[in-house]
């Protein structure tokens, strides 16, 4: 019975002692912004989504304030497949035509979008679901690319249909949002000058916002640990100027290229550092904010 007790006690006491080392990680971020971007691997799992909410949730209650932004590419997919609409892509970027780009609408506004406000209803905190359509949050231009020929060695633009990027971001409503202690969780569709809409890649969607915001942090929640060396060991941390020489030298390639040039630009535009870290891990949110060293790869200045 005494050794019962004395374990309960030890077990209480590495308790207190955890949350004591995680406090002064709490107060370095309170009433900080911190954009997080989960993407569509990374909510693969009902479990997934569950360890993501209650860590935003407890985010909040100690006084960060966080923004959620969300991709939704596999989601998409199923949802073409089914409706059988054929999808190409152009340098990991989806064609979008108009048939398309009300399936994306669809997808991401709808269960994907209120599939985590739910969740983090249910972890104990207040969330909205919005678009970047909902009061201009977020205005788009059409994105233009140049495809080089693999032949002829020319490059020529290339049309996506719609496609977009972000041309500016409307703080206000954020803003108005934390203001009232709710945490936006936004869909990376933006609106034209004219009203079209825009498919826009949910990284980009969110380091824009974070640069907006001045975040503290950009953190990406991928499929992936983070960045890593030519020996395929993670990198835990680069500045702009290694992070930009991964990109030249070929070591960093696929999808990480846009997931890293889109963090050197949010950190380049007042962002104080960004993060690429693997959001299957549950709990990661809290691993990367409240440890001295986080789990996945930290891009700053």
């Amino acid at each position: 019975m005494k050794n019962k007790i004395l374990e309960e006690k030890n077990s209480l006491l590495k308790k207190a002692d955890l949350l004591m080392e995680t406090l002064p990680f709490m107060r370095r971020y309170t009433d900080k912004i911190v954009v997080i971007k989960i993407g569509g691997n990374a909510m693969g799992k009902k479990e997934y989504i569950k360890s993501f909410a209650e860590d935003i949730a407890l985010l909040q209650l100690v006084g960060i304030l966080p923004i959620v932004v969300h991709g939704g590419g596999p989601q998409i997919g199923e949802m073409l497949k089914k409706l059988k609409i054929e999808s190409n892509f152009v340098d990991g970027l989806r064609v979008t035509d108009e048939a398309t780009i009300d399936v994306v609408e669809m997808v991401l506004c709808g269960v994907t979008n209120k599939s985590i406000v739910s969740a983090i209803s249910l972890a104990g905190a207040i969330s909205v679901g919005i678009s970047g359509k909902d009061g201009n949050l977020i205005k788009a231009k059409r994105l233009s690319i140049l495809d080089k020929n693999s032949d002829s060695n020319v490059e020529k633009a290339v049309d996506l249909g719609f496609v977009g990027e972000p041309s500016s971001i409307n703080v206000g409503v954020l803003n108005a949002l934390i203001s009232q202690k709710m945490i936006p969780v936004i869909s990376p569709v933006g609106i034209g000058n004219n009203g079209e809409t825009y498919n826009i890649n949910a990284d980009t969607a969110a380091g824009a916002i974070a640069s907006a915001m001045k975040a503290s942090r950009m953190i990406m929640l991928t499929d992936v640990v983070g960045v890593l060396d030519a020996k395929q060991e993670l990198l835990t941390e680069l500045k702009i100027s290694e992070a930009k020489n991964l990109i030249q030298n070929k070591i960093v390639l696929g999808g990480m290229i846009p997931k890293l040039k889109t963090c050197i630009s949010s950190v380049e535009e007042g962002v104080e550092a960004s993060v690429i870290l693997d959001g299957r891990l549950p709990h990661a949110l809290l691993i990367e904010l409240f440890t001295e060293h986080g789990i996945g790869t930290l891009i700053k200045k």
